[in-house]
């Protein structure tokens, strides 16, 4: 399912006040051009969505386009498997792109690009190893040292890095590297590499290419021949605007036709623009790892079921756990877009789901425990129908017909034989009325040779009926319950948030994030539920009364055999059970 994002953004930030600025100024003609330049090498999070609203709200807002472009520049980490699932998450958010480019589309003007780098002796070819590269490149407090390759010959360096091209040395052993200021203040301006040697096959242009560029220089020159005007990236990367803005000035690809003519013959060009990058704080959450590499080796290592477990923090679990695009776009809104960096509360998101479902999802009733309450007083063979609305607030989503019979299942916490003090459910030789049905009275406990309670026997008050003269009788508790001899076994998924503490990268304590997993995750139980669930669609909501938010699973659930995951409990309760 796919829902459509709303237009405007809830609240001004300091990123659209820039926008607003530049626009009054006529800065690239009042033109907004935006990406999302996600690399397809693992599912995108939470975190992700966050710059996903903001690329494709700000362009929308102001009547800009959106690119999705895919960096694919390190073909060892990247599959089409995770190009798929971006495409699908971003869709499913509710935006659309514009344009679909990949950094490949470009390789082409990267490579003309480095080349006069070279030619105007602005770059060269280096052959330190990684090692020898980070021994050279100096600290915080030190200054680096020149590469001895340094001074090369312009001459020497362009027949270098064409054999470089030519695939003519081996892996790791050359580097192209840009010519800055290796004592430098900023280590990204320590002459950074600029395009690697990488044998590998490339999942759109084959084995065409033996090198491959850095991402510090594919991001601003595809940027620039995309026609970007804003180019918003998370906070880590101000201290590498500088070197973004050092390739855009040597290159000057709006006034040097020359490094785009590859892109008139493709037909991708578009006048190239001189973009500004902007950062802005990422989004955190506690209780949950952001780290692409964390979460990839959760699923390699087995400890969740896979990029979609709905208790992973990836925007295929949460939608598979049953989290809305419009709750997880509500709640980035909230968040707001600022320059410091904050951890938010994972209850934030909930509250935000909840508030969303609890405005749509119909209600149905389920029993997740089950314990059988027969009510003697009625005939065995006694079965009826109650009309139920599907919402308290929302009568244009109907009603429904339930069954009713004389034995039900009710939830075992709902009763007490030695009742806590402020229990108002149902006791021994006490009342508790059965939503829509009437107040029942339990006169028997039966259990077995374990001592196990395995069947309560009562009687239903007649008078208590809709309609009869006592219906309106006050007593304090009131319980769901479903038709023992109507309900539909259904499989219960009851997930919990995957970490056990706050910050699960905290490893004062000894503990890796591993071993901050949360043992109760995720629990599977066997429970009776209202036989109008057997018709719910995949990845449709509901809410089970009294219970919390459910949603039925995407891939598991089917009317014969309903799956159920779910997605928040009707209050959080996590804070207080925690304290």
């Amino acid at each position: 399912m796919t829902e459509t994002a709303p237009t405007a953004p809830v609240a001004n930030n300091f990123i659209r006040q820039i926008v607003l600025d530049d626009r009054a100024a006529g800065k690239h003609g009042g033109a907004v051009v935006t990406r999302f330049p996600p690399e397809p090498n693992g599912y995108l999070h939470i975190g992700h969505a966050k710059a996903i609203c903001l690329d494709f709200g700000i362009a929308r807002e102001f009547g800009g386009t959106t690119a999705l472009r895919f960096d694919d520049t390190n073909p060892a980490k990247e599959d089409l498997e995770f190009v798929e699932a971006i495409k699908n998450d971003v869709r499913w958010l509710g935006f659309e792109w514009d344009a679909l480019r990949h950094s490949s589309d470009y390789f082409e003007v990267l490579y003309l690009g480095a080349e006069k780098l070279v030619r105007e002796g602005k770059a060269f070819v280096c052959d330190l190893t990684a090692e020898e590269v980070r021994a050279y490149r100096g600290t915080l407090t030190e200054p680096g040292r020149n590469s001895p390759y340094r001074e090369r010959s312009v001459e020497e360096n362009l027949d270098l890095f064409r054999r470089m091209r030519a695939g003519e040395f081996a892996d790791g052993s050359r580097t192209l590297r840009a010519k800055i200021d290796m004592a430098s203040g900023n280590i990204n301006l320590r002459d950074p590499a600029v395009y690697r040697i990488r044998k590998l096959t490339h999942q759109n242009t084959g084995d065409t290419w033996p090198i491959y560029p850095m991402y510090d220089y594919a991001h601003p020159v595809s940027d620039a021949v995309e026609g970007i005007t804003h180019s918003f990236c998370t906070l880590e990367f101000e201290d590498h605007r500088p070197l973004y803005d050092w390739f855009l000035d040597q290159l000057d690809l709006p006034g040097d036709a020359s490094l785009t003519e590859p892109l008139r013959r493709s037909g991708l060009w578009r006048q190239p623009t001189r973009p500004q990058q902007i950062e802005f704080a990422r989004g955190n959450l506690d209780y949950t790892v952001m780290s692409k590499r964390k979460l990839m080796a959760l699923v390699a290592d087995g400890l969740v079921a896979g990029w979609d477990d709905p208790r992973m923090p990836t925007l295929a679990g949460v939608r598979r756990r049953g989290f809305t695009p419009a709750a997880i776009r509500t709640f980035w809104e909230r968040a707001g877009v600022t320059k410091q960096n904050s951890v938010i509360s994972y209850g934030v998101l909930e509250a935000c789901v909840r508030d969303d479902l609890d405005a749509r999802a119909p209600r149905r009733m389920a029993v997740l425990d089950p314990v059988k309450l027969v009510l003697t007083n009625l005939d065995a063979a006694h079965e009826e129908t109650i009309d139920f609305a599907n919402h308290p607030k929302n009568a244009d989503l109907g009603t429904r017909k339930l069954p009713f019979s004389n034995a039900v299942w009710i939830e075992r916490e709902d009763f007490a034989e030695v009742p806590p003090k402020g229990f108002h459910r149902l006791v021994p030789g006490g009342e508790v009325r059965l939503r829509g049905i009437g107040i029942a009275r339990c006169d028997e406990v039966v259990k077995n040779d374990a001592g196990e309670i395995v069947e309560l026997r009562g009687t239903l008050d007649p008078d208590t009926r809709p309609g009869m003269p006592g219906a309106e009788r006050k007593i304090k508790g009131t319980i769901h319950w479903v038709s023992a001899k109507h309900a539909l076994a259904a499989e219960v998924r009851l997930y919990d948030r995957l970490f056990a503490v706050p910050d699960p990268d905290d490893d004062s304590d000894g503990k890796t994030y591993a071993e901050h997993l949360n043992p109760e995750s995720r629990r599977v139980v066997r429970a009776w539920v209202e036989p109008a669930l057997a018709d719910t669609q995949p990845e449709h909501h509901v809410q089970f009364e009294r219970l919390g938010y459910f949603v039925a699973d995407r891939h598991d659930h089917a009317a014969a055999a309903p799956v159920f995951n779910r997605t928040a409990t009707l209050r959080d309760s996590w804070a207080a059970a925690k304290k």
